[in-house]
């Protein structure tokens, strides 16, 4: 099962670097919550999802790479991710790591959160 989840989080996040939206979001739940890292927060669902992500690439261009994976003992995936962001003129804003903190439904993500590494 813990290979299958893996499977489900490079696909998300392969999409999310392609800028695939759909293929992102074909990950997750219809009732996913998502942490807003950039602005705070959270958001519920697919439409909300691509609203924030459209928002955010207008202003910054974020790659998200995993790094390794920890299952956690209340059954969450504990994602170490390296996280690059520069703004659209290419200039770096952040290159560092990030916990992403998933649960899941069904074999799709539930839930994200944020924790700083």
């Amino acid at each position: 099962m813990a290979d299958q989840l893996e499977n489900v989080i490079y696909k998300a996040y392969t999409a999310f670097n392609e800028r695939n939206i759909d293929n992102a979001l074909s990950t997750m739940q219809p009732d996913v919550q998502w942490s807003k890292a950039w602005e705070g927060g959270y958001i519920s669902g697919h439409d909300e999802i691509k609203q924030y992500w459209t928002r955010q690439w207008t202003e910054i261009n974020p790659k998200v790479e995993p790094a390794g994976f920890t299952q956690r003992g209340n059954g969450s995936l504990e994602v170490k991710v390296h996280q690059v962001v520069k703004d659209l003129q290419g200039n770096l804003m952040f290159d560092g790591f990030v916990k992403h903190i998933y649960t899941f439904q069904d074999g799709l993500i539930k839930t994200m959160d944020i924790e700083l590494v």
